[in-house]
């Protein structure tokens, strides 16, 4: 739990610097698109390849990523349906989504790997830390400029790092046993719902922020080459 709490802190960090400055549309989008490369190297390298390296049935990594992928996909049109002829322009809600279904079953995740014995990866910790930051102030500037008062935004972030704490518990303590193919199902379900975020939320709000500048490509490609060297090093 302690682990998953250091990862999913981030989140409140990121929106304590979205309280403390507005940020001006170009450099929010810059940062969406550098936490979306971090993104996808997770997606790659810690989810999916952790996932078909612990089982060998393919049809449970692909199940869990379809499904994870339905279940963001569900949620984001719920939200939409539910801002629509508001003023709000609901990206900031999509973003919390996909912190959610990432983030819980990362932790869950996080509390198997324990029960081997072994530490936790400091590649997947860092992985959603450095996520989270990008993700928290970018929700976080939606929210509040979508007339939020920032108690009830910190408020949020609040619930969804202490979803995922005890998510981290939970896994440790009731998935004691689980088969291979119970926990590629659970990384691939968070790699299904980052990336359909990301191809709904993240991408398109950074290019929309930008006013399509092409240098927000680049971005990207930092941020999944900073994430990818992390996760050879350790």
């Amino acid at each position: 739990m302690g682990w998953a709490l250091l990862g999913a802190s981030s989140l409140l960090i990121g929106a304590l610097i979205a309280f403390a400055a507005r940020i001006a549309d170009r450099l929010l989008g810059f940062i969406l698109a550098f936490g979306a490369g971090v993104l996808i190297s997770a997606v790659a390298y810690e989810l999916i390849e952790e996932a078909v390296a612990v089982t060998v049935d393919s049809r449970a990594v692909g199940a869990g990523f379809a499904l994870g992928a339905i279940v963001f996909y569900a949620g984001d049109v719920a939200i939409d349906r539910r801002i629509e002829g508001s003023t709000g322009r609901g990206h900031g809600l999509g973003i919390v989504l996909g912190a959610v279904l990432d983030g819980i079953p990362e932790s869950v995740v996080i509390g198997i790997s324990l029960l081997t014995g072994e530490s936790a990866s400091v590649a997947v910790i860092v992985a959603v830390f450095l996520s989270n930051v990008p993700e928290s102030i970018a929700a976080s500037s939606d929210l509040i400029r979508d007339g939020w008062q920032r108690s009830k935004v910190l408020l949020l972030w609040v619930v969804v790092v202490a979803a995922s704490t005890l998510a981290a518990g939970l896994g440790y303590v009731a998935l004691e046993g689980a088969s291979g193919s119970w926990v590629a199902a659970i990384q691939a379900f968070a790699a299904g719902a980052i990336l359909t975020m990301l191809a709904d939320e993240m991408i398109p709000e950074a290019y929309e922020s930008t006013q399509r500048n092409k240098t927000v490509g680049l971005a990207v490609a930092f941020g999944f080459a900073l994430s990818a060297a992390l996760s050879f090093r350790t």
